[in-house]
Parts: C-alpha cells; sequence; structure tokens
C-alpha cells in the first residue's frame, strides 16, 4: 500500500477537494495541517515546486494543486472514476473542473479571508480539528489567528474593495453552477473532479451566516452538502460588506 500524506491548511475549500476525493476512493492517508501564512515557505523547503496546497506525497512524489491530484488519484486508484470516459464529457467535465479551481475558488477564498479578519469567532471554528504541524496545539494557535489571517488575506487581494466585487460576482456564479446541475453536467453519479471543485467553494461559502440569504434553496448549496458533508468553521453574521 502506498504512503500518502496530505499538507492541507485548516478549513481549506481547495483542501477539502483532495480529502474529499482520496475519501471517495477509500485512500489510506495522513493529514498535516500548515500554518496559514506560513504555508508557503514550508512547502518550498519540503521539495514542492509551488507554494500552494492542497500538497500531496505518494511514495516520496510530490504532486501539488487539487487538478492534478484528482488525476494522479484516478492513475493509482481508478474507481470511483472522476472523470467520465466518453471524450466529450470528460472535455466538459475538465472545463467546469478549471472554473472552480479559478475564478470561483479564488472568488470564494476572499470572502472568507475577508470575513474571518473580522470574526474571532470565525476564526477559532475554521481551527476546529485542525492537525497542526508539529502536533501545534489548536488552543494555542487561536490567538495567533487574527495576523496569520491578515497575512493571508494580504497574500490572496482580500481587501475591502475586492469583496464587494466579489458578491456582486457571485449570485452569477452560482447561477451558472445551478445551470450545469440542471444540464447534467455536475451532480453526476458518481461525483467528479467538476463536482468536487464546485461543491467545496460553495460548501465553505455556507459557513458565512451573511450569505445564507443568498445560497438558500439552491441546487448547488444541496450539491455541496451533499459531496462535503462537513467542513470546519463558522462565521456569525454582520461581517460582510454590503453589495
Amino acid at each position: 500500500m502506498p504512503k500518502v500524506k496530505l499538507l492541507a491548511l485548516p478549513a481549506s475549500h481547495a483542501c477539502a477537494v483532495a480529502v474529499a476525493m482520496l475519501d471517495a476512493k477509500r485512500v489510506p492517508y495522513r493529514r498535516v495541517d500548515l500554518f496559514p501564512g506560513l504555508s508557503r515557505a514550508w512547502l518550498r523547503l519540503t521539495g514542492f515546486d509551488g507554494a500552494t496546497v492542497p500538497a500531496l506525497r505518494i511514495d516520496g512524489e510530490r504532486i501539488q494543486g487539487s487538478c492534478a491530484i484528482a488525476r494522479a488519484l484516478d492513475d493509482r486508484w481508478p474507481n470511483p472514476p472522476l472523470f467520465p470516459a466518453d471524450p466529450s464529457q470528460r472535455a466538459r467535465t475538465e472545463e467546469i473542473e478549471n472554473w472552480g479551481d479559478g475564478p470561483l475558488q479564488m472568488t470564494a477564498r476572499r470572502i472568507m479571508l475577508l470575513a474571518l479578519c473580522h470574526s474571532s469567532e470565525g476564526r477559532t471554528a475554521a481551527l476546529e480539528g485542525a492537525r497542526l504541524q508539529f502536533h501545534f496545539p489548536t488552543r494555542l494557535a487561536a490567538p495567533l489567528g487574527a495576523p496569520i489571517v491578515r497575512l493571508d488575506a494580504a497574500l490572496n487581494g482580500a481587501t475591502a474593495a475586492a469583496a464587494r466585487a466579489d458578491l456582486h460576482a457571485l449570485p452569477h456564479m452560482l447561477d451558472q453552477a445551478d445551470r450545469w446541475i440542471a444540464q447534467g453536467d455536475l451532480a453526476r453519479t458518481p461525483p467528479t473532479a467538476a463536482d468536487y471543485q464546485v461543491a467545496a467553494s460553495v460548501r465553505m461559502l455556507l459557513t458565512v451566516d451573511d450569505l445564507a440569504p443568498m445560497l438558500a434553496q439552491r441546487p448547488v448549496a444541496e450539491l455541496a452538502r451533499t459531496v462535503i458533508p462537513t467542513l470546519p468553521g463558522h462565521v456569525p453574521a454582520g461581517v460582510l460588506p454590503a453589495r
């Protein structure tokens, strides 16, 4: 059995994609959560080419990014497949996967980081169940959360102005995801890499109370709860700027 280690961040939607795919394929693995804001340097020090998570080691081979991880998992553990066998359907899945890994993921990340900058309760909740490197206790990590989240927000351009633009764009992005579900391109059985990508970002946004009215009754919200049943975090209302 290959030795698999996942390097992640607490409550990260990008890392939730990798976790859900590993679990779906029933691959045993060990997870280590890095410190947000400091993870980039650690990944470079440990031999990864890039500076982002999720990062996976399979018997020493380094694989970085949820899209690359999806393909590596399908190569080694084909069932259940993450991509349709039909070439045209696979191309559609990859198109939606890239959208989920790109515009949707970044929009969700900036919104979440700004919310966490203004919510100590949210920062504490995001650490629930974290497996921090060096076995660092989460109760000691919580007081360090504010400066680390502010650093991560700065690195990702999560300003109030950017969040307003993201909050304006988000309903249109959710509409697009709902259309893909109606067309049968999302919410497939078994879930595809595109399902995991889209679901993880929406599942993270479901932890932000300010977004509840926007997400209520949406098919993509139901997809998110189905594909990613649990995700740490809860940000009470009153932290996001008005659109």
